[in-house]
């Protein structure tokens, strides 16, 4: 007797969601669910609408129409600080450390954001054990526990990148939105990159929006093509390579 397929565990789901400034229309009733032990990759050409999408799931900007599910939890109209809160971690296009700092700093900072504890205020923050062990569990995992005491800003442009993975990994996420982690890394550093993912990927979702086609098709389970702000495909690897309307829209002779 076969048993049935257990159910998908749906960490973020989307439905309809819409963005328009004024007559533009950035993003257009896009439905998209993510998964607990999946990378879901989400390419398209520039101005495809995936940085807004993005920044409607995180909370950074505003729907004009649709809904937002994270954990079950309707967190539509829920702010950025208060969706992190909740299980979500964001990294950027562009470095977003504190290069100033030290790798352990900025992972105890982005720690202390998670595990806030208002009334222990006249305590210094970077004495606090559950801080510091998210800290020390966070860079660890994204390779960098041999350079905690490095400045940030010393770092290879691939650390950088680990950095930038390591600090929403120190705000203990269920959900990773990454876009373009892989931008402007070599060959090695992307290997370590891809690494680092599928390490990560059984106890997350993973958004990664990336535009390496090579790097995509090594590491999604499901890829989404966006054309003009909206899906014209969603679907496993092989399938995408195949449909004719991708190949046409974006891929090419891929």
């Amino acid at each position: 007797m076969n048993r049935p397929e257990p159910a998908p565990d749906v960490l973020l789901r989307c439905e309809g969601v819409t963005r328009r400034w004024g007559g533009l229309v950035a993003v257009s009733a896009v439905s998209l669910a993510f998964e607990r032990g999946t990378v879901h990759a989400v390419i398209g050409t520039n101005g495809a609408g995936k940085s807004t999408l993005v920044n409607m799931l995180s909370g950074e900007l505003a729907l004009s129409e649709g809904r937002v599910e994270l954990l079950g939890h309707d967190v539509t109209r829920w702010s950025q600080p208060r969706r992190a809160r909740a299980g979500l971690g964001r990294s950027y296009q562009r470095n977003t450390i504190y290069p100033s700092f030290t790798v352990f700093e900025n992972c105890r900072l982005a720690a202390q954001a998670r595990l806030q504890k208002p009334w222990h205020g006249w305590q210094d923050a970077r004495r606090c054990e559950r801080t510091v062990a998210a800290a020390r569990e966070a860079a660890a995992r994204a390779g960098l526990a041999g350079v905690l005491q490095r400045e940030a800003g010393l770092l290879s442009h691939g650390a950088k990148r680990q950095l930038e993975v390591a600090m929403c990994l120190a705000t203990q996420p269920q959900v990773l939105l990454l876009d373009e982690p892989l931008a402007g890394m070599g060959a090695e550093e992307t290997d370590r990159m891809l690494a680092l993912l599928a390490e990560l990927r059984p106890g997350h979702a993973i958004l990664l929006v990336e535009h390496d086609m090579d790097a995509v098709f090594r590491i999604a389970d499901r890829i989404t093509v966006m054309v003009n702000g909206g899906v014209i495909a969603s679907d496993t690897p092989p399938a995408v390579r195949a449909n004719a309307e991708v190949q046409a829209a974006y891929l090419g002779e891929h």
